[in-house]
């Protein structure tokens, strides 16, 4: 990650998981932006996933993985939800790319769904949340979505952190 943004060793506080999931019940994750948000007060969350993820793909299969199947099934639940533009990607490596960017967006989106997100938002700051996918065939860095503190929050998802 420090090469990739160009960052020193140690500027960067790093959680990394299979397929790059916000996931509401994981409880590491969860901890990791507590301690981040609350503690560090970083200033910019980042969701980086990278084309050719090996758990993106592992979702599109029907393997049975054992625990790994109800981790994965988050990817599955994005495939369902975005089935007609993924099946019109008749390219296997295109499919699970724009997977990898859909997943990405949606897991910037948990991060909104999220009490700690939103507490810091509340209390007039917080982080800039990113959602980032690279490229490891060509270096490159896409920046799919940004979204400044104090952006709208779904009202089925929104917490009374005042």
């Amino acid at each position: 990650p420090e090469m990739v943004t160009g960052s020193e060793p140690g500027e960067l506080f790093v959680h990394r998981n299979i397929a790059n999931l916000v996931v509401h019940t994981d409880l590491n994750v969860l901890g990791v932006l507590t301690y981040a948000i609350e503690h560090l007060n970083v200033e910019h969350v980042i969701v980086c996933g990278h084309y050719g993820c090996g758990g993106v793909k592992a979702a599109l299969g029907h393997a049975d993985l054992g625990l790994l199947n109800g981790w994965l099934r988050h990817i599955k639940d994005t495939w369902q939800d975005h089935r007609e533009e993924l099946r019109l990607l008749t390219d296997e490596d295109a499919r699970v790319n724009r997977l990898v960017e859909l997943n990405v967006l949606e897991q910037v989106q948990n991060l909104i769904k999220t009490a700690i997100v939103q507490r810091a938002w509340a209390g007039g700051g917080g982080p800039t949340l990113h959602g980032w996918v690279y490229g490891l065939s060509d270096g490159r860095l896409r920046d799919l979505i940004r979204v400044a503190p104090g952006s709208p929050i779904e009202d089925v998802f929104a917490y009374a952190t005042s």
